[in-house]
């Protein structure tokens, strides 16, 4: 599913983000990946959606191998993810259901298949009322459920989520979490980035620590100390 094999990345600047780093997530894995600011993280994110390329060392993502990936290939590589981010980018002047339904407009998806698929999504990360609403009259972690859905909608195999609980209040933070462990055990595999030790400690999944751009720990159980 996703596979780093040596993998180094050094900027133009000479900084080395990341230095040798090798590990594979299984498909229908749910792993935290944790560590210090300015570790490697969003290298490592940006690495897997193509965004950078390797220095050294190859990743393959969903049977491509992007150290070959041409740019014809990038939209069905990015296709196969859905993305959540700290700031949840939503469209300020289209409704929820308006945000969740673009995701699939521009994928070229029939008028059908979205009328279909946008409420069952919403449905599912518990917005059916809210479809519309605009993101302003949302809460935080309301909001982050409408970034969700939209990640959701297109039915990718992989979830990547970039510190989606930065934004919002402890409390709402467990909910978005749990919510990403039922969708993982529905299959799809997750992949999240964060900082918050309490909930990697809490849900005891898999954890990826990164130190200084190097694979410092791979803790199959979820324990990780601050």
């Amino acid at each position: 599913m996703i596979c780093f094999d040596s993998v180094s990345k050094v900027y133009s600047n000479g900084t080395k983000a990341l230095d040798n780093v090798s590990f594979t997530i299984e498909k229908g894995e749910f792993a935290f990946i944790v560590g210090a600011s300015g570790a490697g993280k969003s290298t490592l994110l940006k690495l897997i959606m193509a965004e950078e390329k390797t220095s050294e060392g190859t990743i393959t993502v969903n049977g491509f191998d992007l150290s070959h990936l041409s740019q014809k290939e990038i939209p069905a590589l990015r296709k196969s993810m859905g993305i959540v981010f700290q700031d949840f980018r939503l469209i300020e002047n289209m409704t929820v259901y308006e945000n969740v339904e673009f995701a699939m407009r521009v994928t070229n998806a029939s008028t059908r298949s979205i009328r279909r698929r946008v409420p069952y999504v919403l449905g599912l990360v518990g917005l059916g009322e809210k479809a519309r609403s605009y993101p302003r009259q949302l809460s935080g972690g309301q909001q982050q459920r409408v970034a969700l859905a939209r990640a959701l909608v297109n039915n990718p195999s992989i979830i990547i989520a970039d510190e989606p609980t930065g934004n919002i209040d402890p409390e709402m933070s467990h909910e978005i979490v749990e919510l990403l462990n039922e969708i993982n055990h529905c299959g799809t595999t997750i992949l999240m980035v964060t900082h918050e030790h309490r909930l990697v400690n809490e849900f005891g999944r898999r954890v990826i620590n990164i130190k200084d751009g190097k694979l410092a720990a791979d803790i199959p159980d979820g324990s990780v100390r601050k």
